[in-house]
């Protein structure tokens, strides 16, 4: 399964989500230590960036470069 990071790291003060992938600090570390727990973290993505878009954040590939 290949890791959903971008390589953008720029995490929302008030979640702690990455605006470029959805995933928070510790996620991105248990990635390879945790296989099972990818799914969870995979099917919780799409909703993560969907309420960041929501609010007027850049995610995805247009939160490259934004702060």
């Amino acid at each position: 399964m290949e890791r959903p990071c971008i390589k953008v790291c720029e995490y929302d003060d008030d979640s702690g989500w990455c605006r470029g992938c959805g995933m928070t600090k510790p996620e991105k570390k248990a990635w390879k230590r945790v296989r099972g727990y990818r799914g969870a973290i995979l099917g919780a993505l799409p909703a993560r960036l969907a309420a960041m878009a929501a609010e007027g954040h850049a995610t995805g590939e247009a939160a490259r470069g934004k702060k």
